[in-house]
């Protein structure tokens, strides 16, 4: 007979702690060890699809150095093409801005910023106002349909600071400058 009530206290106790655990909210994450990481910047979730350093040479990334302004358009011996293919999600039910400040900076404290590219770069991140539950890059776009999957920011990077690693992308909200996140980028 004392069994109902022993009954009863352990599914008491074990609703109790199931509807505890719906109370709690995933903490804000302003910092990525991975790239695979989620950061959440002015009410938008950003990911690093990937880094990597581009050939021009090669028939893939030639398309993404399309548009460079005259001036940024040769590299010296010492420099390399490094690209940041960028997605983001609104995850929200308003309109957002999307950030337009982004930098790398290596742990020698070097910053360096990426280059503007012509709309004739159809893989180029632009910053924007992203819709209710919209996605940049947008689906069926060329950057979304590609083998990357996302936006392109392109910096010129010398070697010797590749070798300052981890190389750090920090992505400053629109709305507040102060509010801002980073990701290690793989390398």
């Amino acid at each position: 007979m004392r069994l109902r009530p022993v009954c009863t206290i352990a599914a008491a106790a074990v609703l109790a702690l199931s509807l505890g655990a719906c109370g709690d909210k995933v903490a804000k994450i302003t910092h990525g060890e991975t790239e695979a990481s989620y950061l959440d910047v002015g009410g938008l979730k950003y990911q690093v699809q990937i880094s990597r350093a581009l050939n021009p040479r090669d028939v893939e990334d030639h398309g993404y150095l399309i548009g460079l302004g005259p001036g940024d358009q040769q590299l010296t011996s010492q420099e390399t093409w490094f690209g940041v293919f960028m997605r983001v999600q609104n995850p929200t039910n308003q309109p957002r801005p999307t950030a337009s400040d982004y930098t790398i900076t290596d742990t020698e404290g070097t910053v360096f910023r990426p280059l503007p590219l012509t709309a004739v770069n159809l893989f180029a991140y632009r910053p924007g106002t992203l819709g209710p539950s919209g996605i940049t890059p947008i689906p069926g776009s060329a950057p979304a349909e590609g083998p990357i999957q996302g936006s392109l920011l392109l910096f010129k990077i010398p070697f010797a600071n590749l070798e300052n690693r981890p190389l750090e992308l920090e992505i400053r909200s629109p709305q507040a400058p102060q509010e801002s996140a980073s990701v290690a980028l793989d390398i």
